[in-house]
């Protein structure tokens, strides 16, 4: 009796249920809470996605019921809490945007156009991913998905692959937002090696004043003719417009400030977990997620170059030299991509100040990467 009885706790413990599968994503949850805390390396993400995974895959915790449905006969106990957040994809994007646009200055790129160039080039990578994901045997949906991890814009890989490719979800968004937190590590050789060190202690004037009736007519504008041309661009470009209208019109102060810190906050921290969650051992580890992961840091790096490049085309070009760094922002990794353009400008310069020259295209890679979504969304979506 005894014996059944300690055979019974044993059987219902989370040890006697640990697999390999497990054991693997457990590990790699660690490692993305020790660069996260022991590093810094953006710990807003990195803490709730590798909290997220942990609790996931500790056995039959109940935190993340895989392939569970939500219905009003759901007790939470039945699909736990982290399946909750993890239902809620379809619209928190759109909230992050919200957030993103209200925390925006999009003052750089309108002092200074050209940057939408430099943004458009960075896309580069998605286009370059896609393609190579179709030679090795992912069909259309599933390529478009994989390659959006080039836009290192976590929201928008999460909003087009929910609706090509719901399967590659975990996959996707982890590999995504694990780029956009290793920004800093990633960019900076790709970027020294494109680039001379002349190139990289160009100084560049500081841009013009924008006024505020600009900054108000700006996302109206964009709003039109964005969603005019991309309809399904409408969730992601208009409430990231509309989160800069209500910071830049001057009379939403407390709808603009509740958007950037509390929204903002409790939409992060859900999506993170939801993100985390969804790298369950059975469904990450496999052949495809590995492939994935590979596509995801090409793309990323191609997009990288992509900017640096263009950038030194444009100054065979311009009179007004511009500093090639700060074409690496167009990847819409707001605003760590323009932050790794100041810190590699400044060790070969240290009175080169690229911060605010770099968030031009780094906001207008915020655009392309929802417009490239759009594109692809329109072109994939009803296969």
């Amino acid at each position: 009796m005894l014996f059944e009885t300690l055979s019974n706790f044993w059987q219902d413990t989370g040890l006697a249920n640990l697999a390999y599968q497990n054991v693997i994503m457990i590990v790699v949850s660690f490692i993305f809470l020790y660069l996260a805390i022991r590093h810094g390396f953006e710990p807003l993400l990195l803490v709730p996605i590798a909290m997220g995974m942990l609790l996931s895959n500790l056995p039959i915790s109940g935190m993340f019921v895989e392939g569970a449905e939500i219905t009003s006969s759901n007790q939470l106990s039945d699909v736990g809490i982290l399946t909750v957040f993890y239902a809620l994809k379809p619209i928190i994007p759109s909230i992050i945007f919200l957030g993103v646009g209200a925390m925006t200055d999009f003052g750089p790129l309108i002092a200074n156009p050209k940057s939408l160039i430099m943004g458009a080039a960075a896309q580069l990578g998605i286009f370059f991913a896609l393609c190579a994901a179709v030679l090795l045997g992912f069909n259309a949906q599933e390529a478009a998905s994989i390659g959006i991890i080039g836009g290192a814009d976590g929201p928008t890989a999460i909003y087009l692959t929910g609706k090509l490719a719901p399967h590659l979800l975990g996959a996707i968004a982890v590999a995504a937002y694990s780029y956009m937190a290793l920004v800093p590590i990633i960019q900076p050789p790709i970027m020294k090696a494109l680039t001379t060190k002349k190139e990289r202690m160009i100084k560049m004037e500081q841009l013009r004043v924008v006024s505020q009736k600009e900054k108000i007519l700006f996302p109206i504008v964009v709003t039109v003719l964005v969603v005019l041309l991309l309809p399904s661009a409408a969730p992601l470009i208009g409430f990231l417009m509309l989160g800069n209208l209500l910071k830049e019109c001057g009379q939403t102060d407390r709808l603009s400030d509740t958007a950037q810190n509390a929204l903002m906050n409790i939409v992060t921290i859900m999506l993170g977990l939801a993100v985390g969650a969804s790298a369950t051992g059975t469904t990450f580890i496999k052949a495809e997620t590995l492939k994935i992961v590979v596509l995801g840091v090409c793309a990323f790096a191609v997009g990288t170059a992509g900017g640096v490049l263009i950038a030194k085309l444009m100054n065979l070009f311009l009179k007004k030299k511009i500093n090639p760094l700060i074409g690496s922002a167009g990847v819409s990794a707001v605003p760590m991509a323009a932050r790794v353009s100041q810190k590699v400008g400044q060790a070969d310069n240290p009175a080169n100040f690229l911060l605010m020259h770099a968030m031009g295209p780094n906001v207008a890679g915020v655009i392309g990467s929802a417009v490239a979504a759009s594109v692809m969304l329109s072109m994939f979506g009803g296969y």
